[in-house]
C-alpha cells in the first residue's frame, strides 16, 4: 500500500480523471503510460536494484559502470527529477489544504510541508511507510466511494469499471451518449481523439520511461529484506494501483455526462 500511495500521487488523485474527461480518448495515454511505467519498474528495475545490494540509484549506476562520472550524472538527474516532482506535489498539497482549511494556496503548501517534515523526522522510513499506508486508504476511499455513487446514479451499476460499458435509459451506451452530447455542444466526438496513433504510442512510452525512474518509488523497494520480497511487494502494489486507475475512465465519463446533463437541464429550466 505504501508503494501504491507513492505511485498514486496528487496527479493521479486530483487531475487524472479530469484530464481524461476533458480530452477523451487521448487521455488513455496517461493511464497506459503511468500504469505501464510501474510494470516496467516492477519487472526490469526494482528486483535487480535490490539484488545488487545498493541503496541508491547513483550508487548502483556508479558501481555498475565503474564510473564516478556516471555516478555524478545519476546524482544530478535524481536531484532535478526530485525537485521537479516535489514542486508539483506540493502544489497539489497546497490546493487540498487551501480548499479544506479555507486558506490561500501558499499557506496550504507551508502547512503540508510542516506536516511532512514532522512525521519524516520523527518516524524515519518506518514512520513514512505507515503514513503512506494510511494515505493510500484515505486516497482510495476518497476516490472510489464517489465513483461508486456516480456510477450507480448514471448507469445503475455500482462498479465504474462495469458501468462504463453499460446502456443508459436512452438505449445508448455511455460512450455513445458522450459522443452525442459532445457533438451537440459543437465539440468533436469524445471517443474520436485528436492525436495520431503514433503520437499516443510515443507519449505512452515517454511516460512509462519517465515514471519508472521516479527516485521516491525506487527507494521503496530497498525497504524489503530480499529480492523475492521486492517482487511480491511490486505485485501487490500493482493490484492496489489498478483499483484506482481502472476506475478513472468511468469517473471521467460519468462526470462528463452528469455535468453536461445537469448544466443543460439548468439552462432549460
Amino acid at each position: 500500500m505504501a508503494t501504491a500511495a507513492d505511485w498514486m500521487s496528487a496527479a493521479s488523485f486530483i487531475s487524472l480523471a479530469g484530464l481524461v474527461s476533458f480530452i477523451g480518448r487521448d487521455g488513455s495515454a496517461y493511464l497506459m503510460g503511468w500504469t505501464g511505467g510501474y510494470v516496467l519498474l516492477a519487472l526490469l528495475l526494482a528486483p535487480y536494484l535490490r539484488k545488487f545490494g545498493k541503496f541508491t540509484v547513483p550508487d548502483f549506476v556508479g558501481d555498475r559502470y565503474e564510473s564516478n562520472v556516471a555516478r555524478t550524472i545519476a546524482v544530478v538527474c535524481t536531484i532535478v527529477i526530485s525537485f521537479t516532482y516535489v514542486a508539483g506535489q506540493m502544489r497539489g498539497v497546497g490546493i487540498v489544504f487551501s480548499r479544506y482549511l479555507h486558506v490561500d494556496i501558499n499557506t496550504g503548501v507551508m502547512i503540508g510541508m510542516a506536516i511532512v517534515f514532522f512525521y519524516a523526522v520523527l518516524g524515519g522510513m518506518k514512520g513514512i511507510t505507515y503514513t503512506q499506508v494510511a494515505q493510500y486508504v484515505v486516497l482510495i476511499l476518497a476516490f472510489t466511494v464517489p465513483a461508486f455513487f456516480l456510477s450507480a446514479q448514471v448507469t445503475g451499476h455500482i462498479l465504474p469499471q462495469i458501468g462504463l460499458g453499460a446502456t443508459l435509459e436512452s438505449g445508448q451506451s455511455v460512450l455513445a451518449t458522450l459522443d452525442k452530447l459532445s457533438m451537440d455542444l459543437g465539440f468533436a466526438q469524445y471517443t474520436a481523439g485528436k492525436m495520431a496513433t503514433l503520437d499516443i504510442f510515443c507519449l505512452t512510452v515517454a511516460l512509462m520511461c519517465g515514471t519508472a525512474g521516479l527516485p521516491h518509488v525506487i527507494v521503496r523497494f530497498f525497504t524489503v529484506p530480499r529480492v523475492k520480497d521486492a517482487r511480491t511487494s511490486a505485485g501487490w502494489a500493482l493490484i492496489f494501483i489498478a483499483i484506482l486507475y481502472t476506475s478513472v475512465p468511468g469517473v471521467a465519463g460519468f462526470g462528463r455526462v452528469n455535468l453536461i446533463q445537469t448544466v443543460n437541464g439548468a439552462d432549460n429550466s
